[in-house]
Formats: structure tokens, sequence, C-alpha cells
């Protein structure tokens, strides 16, 4: 229950029966934003409302007055077109009107007003009869546009049926335009009737009969109004269309906003489909990118030199195991298999990776002695990083199967781009694919071509618990191995054929595999995009691969 406590105040119970004043509702919605929407636009057509203001005096002066009747309104009011207080909302009406003001006819400041003078007597005028010299002075401020008056009205109709011809003649309750700046006391609104039956004003504000122009011209359009041209169209002003124009774009931009959500949902399909529609062309620029980094991979001896080198380095005293390098022009990123501190200069970057600055790839450095008759690394590039550094792998540290998932045009070339790779750093390495449903791979010419083992020809170990079939992409129980043979299949596996597919790539028998799909048993796995791009999730990289021309 509430109270009254005072004028406009609501009192609601609170604790201890003490109430608290209600607070004013605001306003929300989409209304303020209208408002404000409107407001700034009749902030800005000021200047085109002047400019047509402007025009319509000029063509005014410009124009001879065609012959017309007028009557006096002296109970017209001039129309604003900026308000003199209130709220924001008022903003609104004011701008709609100054939108029709500088839509209407030109010539004239309410649409069909003008600015007229009523010719006095000598008893009305101080015993002074009247002239355009005085009057002139008396409206414009200046006896020497006395001119300007006389050629607005020369041959115009006046109450008395008579018009004026001389500019010393002048007869009492004629009414005479004025140009559209005259101001004073003595300057009335007069309505153009085109040559009717029109009121005169003698000065009391009595009525008069007006009579058709002398020379017939009762047709004619009033002096300022848009003007037929020989074609028929009509000439516009153009702050007045410019006007309009601003009008229409005000008003979709307010359904945009107050309608932005149903819009957002009704078009919420455009986006997807203008990228669907850029699809094949940005398939093909990505395409001929990883073409492009086939031919870079060929020529490119430089950037093996210094992974090898850097690969030697840290498998030196200390015996780090580096199993990614990726070489930039800014330097070079190791993945180690260590959480030691790097030895200077090396930078420690976070998840295993140290960085060494590019300054520093050429010093001198004490790489270990090989030790005879173990493995060595074997780098291999898989492609290319956001950086542009070039991304080697050391397939020494595979120990048994890799696994490539996704798009299987994708990890075709994954794969095939190992084989080149394999094929340029050890030419006598052996290939064989081996596919129960006829699938294939193209294997490098300079790649010697070797029998796959038939399936059901290996006996299959028993797992130990210490095996982990899906132990991770990169295993850190993974040893170095010698790369004898490569094992290419070219499709995933079957259930019954993963098992022997890990036997064949243990260590006892000395097979490297490369799979184009999923498996279990791989100590690697890949994933494949359709993009070409390949995520390595051990290193937390993604890198774009090579493709076959």
């Amino acid at each position: 229950m509430t109270r009254s406590a005072g004028a406009g105040a609501t009192v609601r119970p609170g604790r201890g029966d003490a109430g608290t004043p209600a607070r004013p509702v605001r306003a929300r919605g989409a209304r303020p934003v209208v408002v404000g929407l409107f407001a700034a636009a009749a902030l800005l057509s000021q200047p085109a409302l002047a400019l047509a203001a402007s025009v319509t005096t000029s063509a005014s002066a410009a124009t001879p007055p065609a012959a017309a009747s007028m009557s006096l309104s002296p109970n017209a009011s001039v129309i604003t077109s900026r308000p003199q207080g209130g709220s924001a909302g008022s903003v609104v009406p004011a701008y709609v009107a100054a939108l029709s003001a500088a839509a209407a006819p030109a010539g004239s400041p309410g649409g069909d007003l003008v600015k007229v003078y009523v010719v006095k007597t000598a008893q009305q005028n101080g015993g002074t009869p009247d002239s355009l010299p005085v009057i002139a002075a008396r409206t414009l401020g200046d006896a020497g546009r006395a001119g300007e008056i006389f050629e607005l009205n020369r041959g115009r109709t006046q109450p008395d049926g008579s018009a004026l011809q001389d500019p010393n003649q002048l007869r009492p309750g004629w009414i005479l335009r004025l140009p559209q700046d005259a101001g004073g006391p003595d300057v009335r609104l007069a309505r153009e009737t085109g040559g009717g039956n029109d009121a005169g004003d003698g000065g009391n504000g009595g009525d008069g009969n007006a009579t058709a122009p002398a020379d017939g011209a009762t047709g004619a359009p009033p002096a300022g109004d848009p003007a037929p041209q020989a074609d028929g169209r009509i000439a516009l002003p153009l702050a007045a269309v410019l006007a309009v124009l601003g009008a229409v774009l005000l008003g979709l931009l307010t359904a945009a906003i107050v309608f932005r959500r149903r819009l957002r949902r009704a078009f919420a399909w455009l986006p997807r489909l203008v990228h669907r529609l850029g699809e094949p062309r940005r398939r093909a620029r990505r395409l001929a990118f990883r073409r492009g980094l086939a031919q870079t991979f060929a020529a490119d001896a430089e950037s093996l030199r210094v992974a090898h080198r850097i690969v030697a380095e840290l498998s030196g005293p200390k015996g780090y195991a580096v199993h990614a390098v990726s070489v930039d022009d800014a330097g070079a990123t190791v993945w180690v298999g260590t959480q030691d501190d790097p030895p200077a200069p090396w930078q420690d970057l976070g998840g295993s990776r140290w960085r060494l600055p590019a300054g520093a790839l050429d010093r001198p450095v004490r790489a270990a002695a090989p030790v005879p008759g173990a493995p060595t690394s074997f780098l291999v590039r898989v492609g290319v990083d956001d950086q542009g550094g070039k991304v080697f792998v050391d397939l020494s540290r595979l120990d048994g199967l890799l696994s490539v998932t996704g798009d299987h045009q994708v990890a075709t070339d994954v794969v095939t781009g190992l084989l080149t790779e394999v094929a340029r750093g050890g030419p006598g390495i052996p290939a064989a694919v081996l596919s129960r449903t006829g699938a294939t791979v193209a294997l490098p010419q300079a790649m010697p071509r070797v029998e796959a083992p038939r399936p059901g020809s290996v006996e299959i170990p028993a797992a130990g618990p210490q095996d982990d079939l899906r132990a991770g992409t990169l295993r850190a129980a993974a040893h170095r191995r010698f790369l004898r043979a490569m094992l290419v299949v070219p499709e995933a596996p079957q259930a019954g054929d993963a098992a022997e597919l890990a036997a064949l790539c243990a260590e006892a028998i000395g097979w490297t595999g490369l799979v184009c799909g999923d498996v279990d048993g791989a100590h690697w796995r890949w994933q494949a995009a359709q993009d070409g791009s390949v995520r390595i999730p051990a290193l937390r990289l993604t890198v774009s691969a090579p493709a076959a021309a």
C-alpha cells in the first residue's frame, strides 16, 4: 500500500515503515534514438534550407513578375523552422515543417504567401503621399531599391482594375509586392490567387475585387514557382531535392535501427552466401600457393642446412631431443623434449619451445661427434607456419606409424610431400604401398619400390600393459630409429588390419608407416583440413602443407 508524500511523489512502504521516493521512469526503446536522429538531421539540413532560400530569392529577382491578383491575409503567421524551446521531441515537427518550406514553391515565404505593401493615402502617411523610394526606404532600408519594387509590380493588376506602368504614379489601396528581404511594421502577407476575385485592403482591412490582367495572362504561374520547361518538365531547386533525399535516407536509417533485430535475423543468410560464393576462388588461390610451396622446397637447401646445424648443436654434450625445427627470416624455433632452461643464446618461449635470434644462427658451435651405429636425425619439411617459417620434423623419432586424418586429398598431399622429402634426403630408402582396395599413392621416381608384405604374414606380439595404442600425437617414450623402408597405406585400414600394421612398423621389423586415415597404434597423429592446413597437436602448431602440381 502506498501513501502520498507531497506533490508528485509516491512513497512505497519500506523498512521501519519509512518510504522511499519512486524513481522516475526513463524512456526506453528506440524512441530517443529516433528523436536524436531527427534532431541531427534538422541541424544538418539548415545549410540546405538556407541555400534553398537564397536560390528562391535570386530566382524571384531575375524572373519578371507574371500578372496575377493577390488577396491580403492579415491574420497569416510566418512558419518557423526552429523551435523556440521545449523538449527534443519538438524537433520532429519542426524538421517536417522545414522540409515543407524547402519543397514549397520558390519565391514565397510560406508556399503561396508573399510580402506586400498597401499604398497609403496622404492622410494615413502624415500628409506625404507614398512613392516607391519612400516605400523602399521604409521596408528595405534603401531608397535606391525602388526599381526592384517597380519591376516586381509592373503590369500587375491592382484591386481597382488598373496596373502600375509609371514608377511615379501610385494609387492608395494598391498592393505592391516586395522583395523577400523586406521587413518592418508596414510589411504584410498576401496570397496570390492567379487572377480570381481578390480582396484588397486599403489600409483599414476593407475588401476589394481585382479584375483580370490587361495582357490577358491570367494562367501564368506566380513568380518564383517551378517554371515548366519546353518539354513539359518542372525544374525543382537543388536544395529541395537534397532535403527530400535526406528525409528518405533518414527514414530508412530509422527503420533499420528500429527493426535491426528482425533485419539481422532476416538477412542472416547473406554473409554465409557471400562466403560460399567466394569459396571456389579462395580454394584455387590456396591450391596455387601450396603448389608453389612444393617448388620452393625443391630448390631450398639453405634452410635444411640451418635446421641440421641446429639439431647437431643441441644434440651435443647434453643431448637434447629435438622433435621439430622452424626456420624463418628472424631466427629459428625448436621443439625439444625437455623442461630444462635453454642454453645461451637460446630463449625460452614456454611449452618446450626455444627461440634463437637470426644474428646467432651463424655463430661457431661445437657439434657432438656422431656415435657409430646410432641413428641420426632425418629432417623433412612438412610445410610453413603463419610467420612463413619452414617447419621440419625428425622422422627418425616417429618410432612406427604416422596417421594423417581429416580431408583425404590433403592427407594424401601430406604423405606424398613426406615421401618426396625422404627421397631427396635418403635416395636409397625404398617404399611400398599396402592397400586392400586397390587405392594407391604416387611414389617419387627417385624412390625404389619394393613389394608390400602380404596380410597375415606377420606375427602380432601380445600387447603389454605399457603399450598405449592411442598415446597421442607424439609419445615422449618414442626413441630414435633408422629409416629402413617406408610403408604407405592410402586409406584407413580395417579394424582387423590395424594390429598387423602396428606389428609391421615395430622396431623388430623396421617399416615406417604413413597412413592416410585414422589407425590405432599411431605414435603421431595429424589433422588435415580442406584448405590445405595441417594441425600438429603435439607441437601446438598449424602449417600449410605443399601440394603436388
